[in-house]
């Protein structure tokens, strides 16, 4: 990769300012100037890339989207099974912990600040949860549990959605770790065990 094909735009840099403040302070409460100062931008060249915060809004959604679909991507090409996958899923907790005991998760938190607004962008924000929702269904699917495999995805959704909110109540990092090693537990209970080997049977006397 080139130096200039490494160097974000101008318009890259913005959207990626505006995610990481609509994460830390929430959509509502950040401003043109706040994202146009984080970036060291002029209003006049700052409104030649965007003319209101629901385009940049629109922007930031759709690169969490591009993001998180190639996160699944990586999981699902570098984990050797299903079960390696789901794991890959709930250890995101820890790996992110530090962020999400500050500021929750950055899509439930958007979600929830983008329903109580009734913003239009609402249902493209909550499409980031139907990604995870059939990445994990496909996962569940592989398993062999098939007629179940929607409402596993939703729970294990859910549960993350819980340990995240919850977490960034309590701010409590010994808390993420003990729910993520209980999640890894209850989906171990998913993997199908091999047939064992039929053993040839001795034949008896006459």
């Amino acid at each position: 990769m080139s130096a200039a094909e490494a160097t974000p735009t101008t318009r890259e840099r913005i959207v990626d300012a505006a995610d990481t403040l609509f994460y830390q302070r929430g959509f509502e409460k950040t401003s043109f100037a706040d994202i146009a100062d984080a970036v060291g931008l002029s209003r006049g060249n700052f409104y030649y890339h965007f003319r209101t915060k629901d385009d940049i809004l629109a922007a930031v959604v759709a690169q969490r989207s591009s993001r998180t679909q190639s996160m699944l991507a990586s999981w699902t090409r570098d984990a050797a099974t299903p079960s390696d996958r789901l794991r890959c899923f709930a250890e995101m907790l820890v790996r992110n912990r530090h962020d999400i005991q500050r500021y929750g998760c950055p899509v439930g938190t958007l979600c929830a600040e983008l329903s109580k607004l009734d913003h239009p962008a609402q249902s493209d924000a909550g499409m980031i949860f139907g990604q995870f929702r059939d990445w994990l269904r496909t996962q569940f699917e592989a398993l062999g549990h098939a007629p179940r495999a929607d409402e596993l995805a939703l729970h294990l959704l859910a549960r993350s959605q819980g340990v995240a909110m919850l977490a960034s109540t309590f701010h409590d990092e010994a808390f993420i770790q003990r729910e993520v090693a209980l999640m890894a537990e209850w989906l171990d209970t998913f993997v199908p065990h091999p047939v064992a080997a039929k053993r040839p049977r001795r034949k008896t006397a006459p």
